[in-house]
C-alpha cells in the first residue's frame, strides 16, 4: 500500500487512530508514528484506546517520548462521520472495543481473521506493527524526529523480544534505519526501573501454582494483573528448561485472561488459544504468542474445577495438533501462517 494514499484519504477529516485495548509498546509507538507521520502532511490525529495503560514501562512511554493518548471514556463525543484507523488490531478481534467512528483503515501484522472493508488496509506478515510505521518514513522520504525514531525502535525491540521472536527482514532493515535518526539514549532509559513492586506478588502466585505436564506449563495468577504483565511472565514461564509451551492465566474483572507463549515443533501458539478456548471464550495469535480471554459469564462452563478443565483443554489440544505431520518436504515451523518464524530449538529466555 502507498501511505500517501492514507493521508489522502484522512484529509479534512477528523482522525482517530485507535490502538487495541490496554495498548502495549508496539500499539502506543505504532500509533504515536503514525500520528506524527500524519502531522508531517498537516493531517492532525487523536490517539486513543479502551481500558487502562497500566504497566510502569508502558506509562513511561508516554513520558519519555511525549506521546498524549487518550482513554475513549474521556473524549469528547466521537461522532459517526469522524474517519478512525486500527492498529495493531483488527476487527473483528475480541481485543478492541468498537466505537461509532467509521472505520477506514487498519495498520496491523497479526493474521486476518475475516475480511472486513477497509478503504485503507495495510496488513503485513512481520514481527511488529512499529517497523510498518517507519517503512513509511524511509519510503517516502519524510523527516523522522529523534523521540518518534526512538519510540518506533523500542516498539520493535519490546514485540521482538529484543529480535529473538517473529522477526522478518523488515523488523531488522527498520531497526537500522531508526537507529541512524533516533536519541537512543530515551530507548535506553526505557530499560530502567520497568518493575513495580506489586509486580512481585504475580511473580510468586505464578511459580506457587505452576504445573508442567509433559512440556506444558500451566500458571495461574489468582488477582487482577495488568494484561502486559501476563504477558511477561508467560515469557517467565517458558524460559524455565523444561517447558516448551507457557499457559499463564489470570483472574479479571472482565473473566480470565490468558497469554501463551510456544516454542514447540508442530503448535502455533494462535492455532492452539484459539482452538483450546473455543468452547469457553476466544484467543489468537502469532506463532510463538497468543492471548485469550473466558468472559465472566462463561466461567461456569469450565465447571467446579477450572484449573483441571484448562489444562485438559489445552493438552488435548496440544496432542490433536502435534498428532498432525506437517506437510511433506516443509517444516512446519518454518514460516507459520501468520509470516512469523518459529523457533526450531529452545531459546534462553524471550
Amino acid at each position: 500500500m502507498d501511505p500517501m494514499d492514507l493521508v489522502d484519504l484522512l484529509r479534512d477529516h477528523t482522525v482517530y487512530i485507535q490502538t487495541h485495548d490496554y495498548p502495549d509498546p508496539d500499539a502506543i509507538s505504532s500509533a504515536f508514528g503514525l500520528q506524527q507521520f500524519l502531522l508531517a502532511h498537516n493531517v492532525a490525529s487523536t490517539l486513543c484506546y479502551k481500558g487502562k495503560i497500566d504497566r510502569i514501562n508502558t506509562k513511561k512511554m508516554l513520558d519519555t517520548f511525549g506521546i498524549a493518548m487518550y482513554a475513549t471514556d474521556i473524549l469528547p463525543k466521537i461522532k459517526q462521520d469522524d474517519f478512525l484507523v486500527l492498529i495493531d488490531s483488527q476487527k473483528p478481534n475480541s481485543n478492541i472495543t468498537s466505537l461509532p467512528a467509521t472505520e477506514v483503515a487498519c495498520i496491523d501484522h497479526h493474521p486476518i481473521v475475516s475480511p472486513y472493508g477497509y478503504q485503507y488496509q495495510d496488513i503485513q506478515k512481520t514481527g511488529s506493527c512499529a517497523c510498518i510505521i517507519a517503512s513509511y518514513y524511509q519510503r517516502t522520504g519524510v523527516p523522522i524526529s529523534p523521540q518518534c525514531a526512538a519510540a518506533l525502535a523500542y516498539g520493535i525491540k519490546m514485540d521482538t523480544a529484543d529480535l529473538t521472536r517473529g522477526i522478518c527482514t523488515l523488523d531488522m532493515e527498520m531497526l537500522s534505519f531508526l537507529f541512524a535518526h533516533a536519541d537512543w539514549s530515551l530507548v535506553t532509559q526505557m530499560y530502567s526501573n520497568t518493575m513495580e513492586f506489586d509486580d512481585l506478588r504475580a511473580y510468586g502466585a505464578a511459580i506457587q501454582n505452576i504445573k508442567i505436564f509433559n512440556g506444558t506449563g500451566f500458571a495461574y495468577i489468582p488477582f487482577h494483573s495488568a494484561q502486559a504483565l501476563v504477558a511477561i511472565i508467560s515469557d517467565f514461564i517458558l524460559s524455565l528448561d523444561v517447558v516448551s509451551i507457557a499457559v499463564v492465566y489470570a483472574q479479571q474483572a472482565e473473566g480470565i485472561r490468558f497469554s501463551i507463549r510456544c516454542c514447540k515443533d508442530l503448535i502455533h501458539a494462535g492455532n492452539l488459544a484459539a482452538r483450546a478456548l473455543r468452547p469457553f471464550g476466544s484467543g489468537g495469535g502469532h506463532a510463538s504468542m497468543a492471548g485469550g480471554m473466558i468472559p465472566s459469564d462463561h466461567i461456569y462452563l469450565l465447571g467446579e474445577n477450572i484449573h483441571a478443565s484448562i489444562q485438559k483443554r489445552f493438552l488435548c489440544t496440544i496432542a490433536e495438533m502435534e498428532a498432525v505431520p506437517p506437510p511433506p518436504g516443509k517444516h512446519h515451523r518454518e514460516q507459520d501462517a501468520d509470516g512469523s518464524r518459529g523457533c526450531l530449538a529452545k531459546r534462553p529466555r524471550e
